[in-house]
Order: structure tokens, then sequence, then C-alpha cells
């Protein structure tokens, strides 16, 4: 566990059972129920403040890219979020998966990588994958393993998170390489989240004790950033002949359904090696039939193709995103992770 994610502990009594004695994974299985090709992710509903109870667990919001890990007889698969298979980009995660001494299992967790004071660091997770597009293998990654789905013959997706968990922190007792337990820490949400803030962290993550695992975003999950950030389409940029290589700003959609909403444009947080990336790329997907209504003579529209994170403080009164920021460009794919505005009105 990094350092700065242990000095958010507040409970270190928390009740663990024995070790789990490791398996032979020569020894024949007992396939009680089918494992899934795949499992679609639970996804944390954005909240401005953390929940209060016994009820809801927590833990440090990690900044990197989702990952399904499974584990199967005939080797490790490494799913994305998306769908997409990734086990050649992340090696090391996959090598410390095979050394797991499980028949089979589906983990589900975050592959970061760490700056020098222990925090996940996107940046440079996108570079050690070779940027956006790229094609590298990433060497430095972890994986922050939070829940299993499914382990040795079971579907686990039925039993309620703190059994989950419970054989989870088994599973993965005294693991130190590529693969780590996402720590539970205890005491006050808020506290915590403010101690988050503090260390520099993304946030904290809440999750019910008593949920099954469910797809999509049910609330079971919450996730409270000390800033918040979400995913948005790129649709284009309005023209600037002071701006960096033309770019004032970039129009921004989120997802309604199959259809675009224009939540207003970005013009902070980009140098001028990002504007001139972004200028060359969406003059390349220029588009005479945007997917968002807007009139301006100086407005560029493109294909909605570049998906972009960006940090923001809230919404306006007519629903667009305030005192936003750039922060990078997402791959494309993360497609699903862009931000669907019925999740807007979330308190």
């Amino acid at each position: 566990m990094s350092r700065r994610a242990k000095a958010l502990l507040q409970d270190d009594h928390v009740a663990k059972s024995q070790p789990r004695r490791r398996r032979n994974p020569a020894q024949p299985n007992l396939p009680f129920d089918p494992m899934p090709d795949r499992v679609e992710p639970c996804l944390a509903l954005p909240r401005t403040t953390a929940p209060a109870g016994p009820d809801w667990a927590f833990e440090v919001k990690w900044d990197g890219y989702r990952l399904a890990i499974h584990i199967e007889p005939k080797g490790v698969r490494i799913i994305t979020r998306g769908g997409h298979d990734w086990t050649h980009r992340f090696p090391t995660i996959a090598a410390a998966a095979k050394n797991l001494g499980v028949g089979t299992a589906i983990l589900d967790g975050e592959a970061v990588v760490l700056d020098d004071q222990g925090r996940s660091d996107f940046g440079a997770l996108q570079r050690s994958l070779g940027g956006r597009g790229g094609k590298r293998t990433s060497t430095e990654s972890l994986l922050y393993a939070f829940d299993l789905l499914y382990f040795d013959g079971h579907d686990l997706t039925g039993t309620e998170f703190s059994v989950r968990r419970h054989i989870l922190e088994d599973l993965l007792d005294g693991a130190s390489g590529a693969i780590r337990l996402s720590e539970e820490i205890g005491g006050n949400g808020t506290k915590l989240l403010k101690n988050a803030c503090t260390f520099g962290l993304e946030g904290v993550i809440a999750k019910r004790r008593d949920s099954t695992y469910r797809s999509g975003r049910t609330g079971d999950w919450l996730k409270i950033k000390c800033v918040r950030s979400e995913c948005f389409m790129v649709v284009g940029y309005e023209q600037s002949a002071s701006a960096r290589s033309g770019i004032g700003s970039l129009l921004l959609a989120g997802r309604n359904g199959d259809e675009w909403v224009y939540v207003g444009s970005v013009g902070t947080g980009f140098n001028t090696k990002d504007a001139e990336y972004l200028r060359k790329t969406l003059d390349g997907l220029k588009t005479k039939q945007p997917v968002v209504h807007l009139k301006g003579k100086n407005l560029v529209f493109a294909q909605p193709t570049l998906i972009a994170e960006i940090e923001f403080c809230g919404w306006t009164n007519d629903g667009y995103l305030r005192h936003a920021s750039y922060k990078g460009l997402r791959e494309v794919q993360d497609n699903a992770a862009v931000f669907d505005m019925g999740e807007r009105a979330s308190p």
C-alpha cells in the first residue's frame, strides 16, 4: 500500500480471517458456476459529500485505468472497462496474477503508476503506455484490487461486499508486488475525504457493506472527489487568432442515451504542445454535421472521437460546466467513461 494511502488509516483493528493456504493450480477444479467471459463493472456515482454510518466502507480513489483480471487455467486475461483485451499492455500485472496460486478468479481493480509520494499519477500511467494511442507496454504499473467477482468455481457477484472483501483480503494477504490490496480505511467519511485532499489524493470511494455486485451506477458505490473531474467528448473548438495554435477553447459534450448534449467549453489547462496536437487531430476530424446545435462563425466542429478528462467545480443553472480546466485525453477504449447527463443532478 502506498505511503500516502497508509497515512489515511484510522483503525488498525479490522478483523481478518486466517491466511489462506496456497492451493495447487494443477489440482482439478470443480466448476460449480461457469466463469463469465466478462462482467460489466459496478461504477461509482459522484457525490459532493461522504456518507455516514457503519453501513459504508471507504477506500482511496485511485486515478488510473479500471481493469478486470481474469485468471483461468489456460492463462490470464486483462480486460478494460470498455471490454478490450489489454493483457499485452500490462505484462507485470499479468505475471503477478499468474503467481497468486489460484485456479480461477476475477479481480476488479485499478491500474496505476505511483509518484514518489505514493500517489497515483494518471499522466505517468499514460506515459508508461506511450501516451494516448500509444502501443507501449507498462512495466511500471501496479494493480490495486478492490473486489473479487469469481473465485475457484464460485460466482461471488451475488454475495454481499463485506464477504467478497473478506475473501479478497485472504487472497492478497502479504501481497506487495504488481497486485496489491486497496485497503479499507476506517473512520468518519468527511474526515477521510479531508485527509485525502490534504495528502493530494484524488478522493475517496464509499461502498455499501451489504451490497451485491451490480453492474452500472446503482448507488451501491459512491465517489467523492477533492476536485470533481469527469470525461467529456470533444466535439469541436473555437478558433482564436491570439491563442495557442489557434485554439481558444474546446467544445465539450456529455452523453444522453444515443445523443450528445453540449456542456460548455474549456480554454485552460492545456499548454502549447497540447494545443498543437489538439488542433492537428481535430482538424483531421472536421465535419459539416455537428452533433451539438451551436452557432458561431469561429466554431470548428469535429466528429465525436476525442475524449477529454475535465476538472470543474460544478454546474451552472443552464447546464454548463463551472470553472472547467482541461486535464488530458483518455484512450478511445474509455468511451464508456463519457459523462452520462442523467447523473448531473446528483447531490
